[in-house]
């Protein structure tokens, strides 16, 4: 089993993005040209993200990036750009939520809650944000991305 890099020097309020797919060098400069476009109504809000962008990651299983991104405790979920992301023309990234799976189980709900989606690169940010001030359950992103045709969130509007 490879040893991952620690995760180290993302700002609390940064979205973590980390690079599982290096066969498609032009596809992630894509992702990236997206990522850092400014969002919000009108583009009020500068992104803030972290890459990491390490080819020891390449290969890496949500499983593998999930047991070193739990370290960072201000963080609630971390967004892959794998080959998914690389191949498909929405660069829909993958969304994991970073709690672990047992923490949210309520014996009276009708199952686990959905724990991963895939997410365009413009709505990493309003994910990210409101994931990170608890405005919003990670389950409100999911079941958004779960109604779109291509199972994909986009936005609310």
């Amino acid at each position: 089993m490879t040893v991952l890099p620690k995760i180290v020097g993302r700002d609390e309020f940064a979205a973590l993005i980390v690079r599982t797919a290096y066969d498609d060098e032009a596809a992630w400069q894509a992702v990236v040209a997206d990522l850092v476009q400014p969002w919000g109504i009108g583009g009020e809000y500068d992104a803030d993200v972290h890459l990491v962008d390490d080819p020891a990651w390449d290969g890496a299983t949500p499983g593998d990036v999930l047991a070193v991104a739990r370290a960072d405790e201000d963080l609630s979920v971390v967004f892959l750009a794998d080959s998914v992301t690389m191949q498909c023309a929405h660069r829909g990234l993958l969304a994991l939520d970073i709690h672990d799976e047992d923490e949210d189980l309520d014996p009276m709900d009708g199952g686990p809650p959905p724990r991963e989606f895939r997410t365009v690169p413009a709505g990493v940010h309003t994910v990210h944000a409101n994931l990170s001030i608890a405005n919003m359950d990670f389950e409100d992103f999911a079941e958004a991305a779960f109604t779109d045709p291509d199972g994909v969130f986009r936005s609310f509007s």
